[in-house]
């Protein structure tokens, strides 16, 4: 039952963050930097009452060592959905694996993964799963 809940919640979360990403991106359109979004998204998101980490540091534990590389969660929210927002033309495999990475290591079960350089933001919108858990 608790893994129920927990992907009831997290399902309730990736919906609230979609509906302010459609908000951010309706606002805006889509010709801005990665970070214009990112801030945008992260105020919506605080605003509406969740806790929401930008630049979460993402280190890779390897055997007995962590490597501490610079990766970055671009939003964690609620310490439960990873969302990585992307501003390209087309996503591609390796934006896919990024953000499997994030969840994989973060031991995260959802993740977004967000490309505001498209006309309708409901096109540019992939939701990944961690199977792993």
């Amino acid at each position: 039952m608790h893994g129920e809940t927990q992907r009831s919640t997290e399902d309730v979360l990736a919906t609230i963050v979609i509906g302010k990403a459609i908000e951010v991106h309706r606002a805006l359109g889509p010709g801005l930097l990665e970070s214009a979004y990112q801030e945008c998204l992260f105020y919506e998101l605080h605003s509406h009452g969740l806790y929401v980490e930008r630049e979460k540091p993402m280190p890779i534990v390897y055997k007995d060592i962590v490597l501490e590389h610079g990766y970055r969660l671009d939003l964690l929210v609620e310490n439960k959905l990873v969302i990585e927002l992307k501003t390209v033309e087309d996503l591609n495999d390796l934006h896919k694996a990024q953000l499997l990475t994030y969840l994989k290591f973060g031991n995260y079960r959802l993740g977004l993964l967000i490309n505001f350089r498209v006309k309708m933001l409901r096109d540019g919108i992939k939701r990944f799963t961690n199977f792993s858990l």
